[in-house]
């Protein structure tokens, strides 16, 4: 059954001039900073931030800070469910691949695909099945199956022929930690990665993660007010080099000052105990715009998109696949 799906890549470069596409999901963090009046300077403002926040951690052989320059891909993943039609593939999932540009060098220098994660199937499972589970319930609760397709369908393009053709390594997804849980700071210190974070048990997300086949970590990076949560497979601190990582926490740090201020553009840092919330005041903007409020609206309707467009009209399909997928 696994022969009847197909993975198609396509990559698009996230700078200045980025237009989102058609086949964009419109809730994507980085496609809701392309749209309105102030995109461009949305896009300049970002790119700049994560310029100066690697070049911030990358300091060995670096003394203006200004050596390295991060190049940002959005990765498109399209499934075609079934391969012998001439059925355009369907939207799976859209991720980051950054690129370092070592102007001392003039090398480009290949980094880590993933970063930000966005999928289709992902807001349907939260914004359909779990309303509709939970729907009438005096108590919340999570179907013994959720997320089991959706991880089966990516654990399957990252062992896929084409993710080995199109990236070197094994992704690495960076979020914002959750706000239903309360970290403890270790005293484990990484020079890149910072201090490591632990909490007593895991949040949805790292439930839905780990179906994916990805294990968290929890670090606070130098200079970072609040620790980001990394899903990876294999090795996390030896699998990857210091560039590569560094290359995520500018990234992802500065993305989610601009999504979380709340969390990560905090005016004083996690403490040895953190629990993260949205509510507390004492934080600071950013320049750059960015309609959260409109996001949480979105990815509702996407979530209905994808139910009508995709998991009905192939859910026999899917189902059979799944279950022969994972066995």
């Amino acid at each position: 059954m696994n022969k009847d799906i197909a993975f198609t890549v396509k990559g698009i470069r996230f700078d200045e001039n980025y237009r989102p596409s058609n086949n964009t999901r419109i809730t994507t963090n980085f496609a809701n900073l392309a749209r309105g009046e102030m995109r461009e300077e949305n896009l300049r403002n970002t790119l700049k931030m994560i310029d100066n926040r690697f070049n911030a951690l990358a300091d060995w052989d670096n003394p203006k800070g200004d050596r390295y320059t991060v190049e940002l891909d959005i990765i498109s993943v399209e499934m075609a469910v079934d391969t012998a039609s001439n059925d355009s593939g369907l939207p799976l999932i859209e991720v980051l691949k950054t690129s370092i540009f070592d102007k001392k060098n003039n090398e480009r220098i290949e980094g880590i695909t993933g970063n930000n994660f966005s999928s289709y199937v992902r807001d349907y499972d939260f914004s359909v099945v779990l309303k509709e589970h939970n729907e009438g319930k005096e108590e919340f609760s999570v179907p013994s199956d959720f997320g089991a397709l959706h991880g089966n369908l990516f654990k399957s393009f990252v062992n896929s022929d084409t993710y080995r053709e199109n990236f070197n390594k094994p992704p690495v997804i960076c979020i914002s930690v959750s706000s239903t849980r309360t970290y403890h700071r270790t005293e484990n210190y990484h020079p890149v990665l910072g201090a490591e974070y632990v909490q007593e048990a895991y949040s949805l997300t790292d439930e839905y993660f780990s179906k994916m086949g990805m294990r968290v970590r929890y670090f606070m990076p130098p200079g970072s007010v609040a620790p980001l949560a990394f899903y990876f497979s294999g090795d996390l601190l030896s699998d990857y080099t210091n560039l590569e990582l560094i290359s995520t926490i500018s990234t992802m740090d500065s993305f989610q000052k601009i999504y979380r201020p709340e969390i990560y553009n905090a005016n004083s840092p996690a403490g040895k105990v953190y629990q993260p919330s949205l509510e507390q005041p004492d934080y600071s903007l950013t320049r750059i715009v960015y309609d959260r409020e409109e996001r949480s609206q979105l990815a509702a309707e996407q979530g209905k998109f994808v139910e009508e467009s995709f998991i009905k009209p192939y859910r026999h399909i899917l189902e059979q696949w799944s279950i022969s997928y994972a066995s």
